[in-house]
């Protein structure tokens, strides 16, 4: 979830509802904000918000389905997750694509911290961080060629 998404915001008492009954489905409920965990929405490939996992096992689900208290009660009760198609093995959290994929989210969210420092602290024009980067991205590009 993002706290700035609507739809995070509109599901968020359900959500927290859902988590205090999962002492009785014997489950564990979490929620994860991508603004503070980018790695954890590169890792999860998260597209859309709020986005919703099942893991069981050390296989992940992506639930897709009604997000009412009843509906996400029965998904675990009822075991229709055992029906939903398992991610992909290449596409798992837990897989080396998908830990790559959590480092670029990492590396963006640095790079912007660089450019924030350059523009706001340090009061360098955006255009002059741009340069910077465009030449940072030459140079690391020539030192790998080499």
């Amino acid at each position: 979830y993002a706290p700035w998404c609507p739809a995070c915001q509109q599901i968020e008492l359900i959500w927290e509802s859902f988590a205090k009954e999962s002492e009785h489905l014997d489950i564990t409920v979490g929620k994860v904000d991508v603004t503070q965990e980018p790695g954890l929405s590169g890792r999860f490939f998260v597209t859309t918000l709020p986005t919703i996992y099942h893991a069981n096992d050390g296989v992940f689900r992506r639930y897709r389905g009604s997000r009412t208290l009843e509906d996400l009660e029965g998904y675990v009760l009822e075991r229709k997750w055992e029906a939903v198609e398992p991610v992909a093995e290449w596409k798992s959290p837990s897989s080396i694509m998908m830990h790559g994929m959590a480092g670029l989210f990492h590396l963006s969210a640095w790079i912007r911290q660089i450019h924030n420092y350059l523009t706001g602290t340090l009061g360098i024009h955006v255009w002059i961080s741009y340069a910077i980067f465009i030449l940072a991205t030459l140079l690391i590009g020539l030192f790998l060629g080499l």
